[in-house]
């Protein structure tokens, strides 16, 4: 049964008040500034909630979403939450996070037309152009979950180079950047091995991990 605004309101009542009861002073301490460790970079489908598949309260963790979770440099309002979170809040890991059975991903495999996010995923398509002839070597049921694979670690590699992060490595600041996939069928999440902390780190783990997506496919 669909719900009503006024049911999400009644809902909340009831969430604040449970969380209360539970947590005295919960609320009070959310007031205080926010300094969350780690920060998620996924997708904006709605059966990827980051505080709850990590375990982790409001406030500990910032939070940027969009369609198939990429990070592209003409993308100002992803690098800019990216700058905010590795300047302002100094965050110490990023992790990009795909899940299984993405729309968008599946979208940009088929080539399928939707209209306007069509530039949007093309940069996904870029993607699947890149990796086509190891895509075309893999069974057609596991082509989507590896494009899913390979969107997150291209995504990783972006956000390395981005000049937030060459300028945050650069002074020093420890910052590490991960690369994982949530399987909407499980519950789980998987390490993608593309966790990166250093410049000169991308391309040894980017070509192990592009590898390793194969091997796991094959």
């Amino acid at each position: 049964m669909s719900k009503t605004l006024d049911d999400l309101f009644s809902h909340n009542r009831v969430w604040a008040a449970q969380m209360e009861r539970e947590r005295p002073g919960f609320f009070t301490g959310l007031v205080k500034q926010q300094t969350p460790k780690y920060m998620w970079i996924g997708c904006s489908d709605s059966r990827v909630p980051a505080n709850q598949i990590t375990g982790l309260d409001p406030g500990e963790v910032f939070v940027h979403r969009n369609v198939a979770n990429v990070v592209v440099h003409s993308d100002l309002n992803a690098l800019s939450a990216i700058q905010f979170a590795v300047e302002r809040l100094k965050v110490e890991h990023i992790m990009v996070v795909g899940h299984y059975g993405c729309s968008g991903v599946q979208a940009a495999l088929e080539g399928a037309r939707i209209g306007l996010a069509d530039n949007w995923l093309r940069h996904i398509q870029d993607v699947r152009d890149r990796h086509r002839d190891l895509l075309e070597k893999l069974p057609e049921t596991q082509r989507a979950d590896a494009l899913c694979d390979l969107n997150v670690i291209e995504q990783v590699v972006n956000v390395c180079v981005s000049t937030v992060m060459v300028d945050a490595w650069a002074r020093g600041q420890q910052v590490s950047i991960h690369g994982w996939a949530f399987g909407v069928h499980d519950g789980l999440l998987q390490d993608l091995q593309m966790s990166v902390a250093s410049t000169d780190s991308i391309e040894p783990l980017y070509r192990a991990a592009i590898r390793g997506v194969i091997a796991a496919r094959s």
